[in-house]
């Protein structure tokens, strides 16, 4: 008879971001910067194609601060195999756009290209009417 192992339970360890990794945030944390005057930086990562009429690659975001400090935007999800920290990508437009109008951009571009970037500040956001 073989031995009875004890259960095995997944369990995710609490870490200091700033102490670990001080150069990302998480969403919330990247929200409060962004708010507090960051500029957001869209990287693509790897070069957009079209499927379906669906907009595909890769970007991460970054905040960026007047002194060209970077946190890039991680996710807040523990992982079993011990790797804590993710950067969180976007694979599709969608994704991407749905997220920077949650943070409260009103107009959305995107780099498409790896290696391009694209920055935005809430102040340089146009209100809905653009004639005044």
């Amino acid at each position: 008879m073989a031995p009875v192992r004890p259960e095995t339970k997944e369990r995710a360890v609490a870490i200091d971001l700033q102490k670990e990794a001080p150069n990302v945030v998480t969403e919330a944390g990247f929200k409060m910067l962004v708010e507090s005057g960051y500029s957001v930086e869209v990287v693509c990562k790897q070069d957009a194609y079209r499927k379906n009429s669906v907009w595909h690659g890769i970007w991460l975001l970054r905040a960026v601060d007047d002194d060209g400090v970077e946190k890039e935007l991680v996710t807040a999800r523990a992982r079993p195999d011990g790797e804590f920290i993710q950067l969180r990508t976007f694979k599709t437009v969608t994704g991407l756009v749905s997220f920077l109008i949650d943070l409260g951009f009103s107009v959305v571009a995107f780099p498409v290209y790896e290696g391009q970037r694209w920055t935005y500040t809430l102040a340089d956001t146009p209100d809905d009417d653009s004639d005044s």
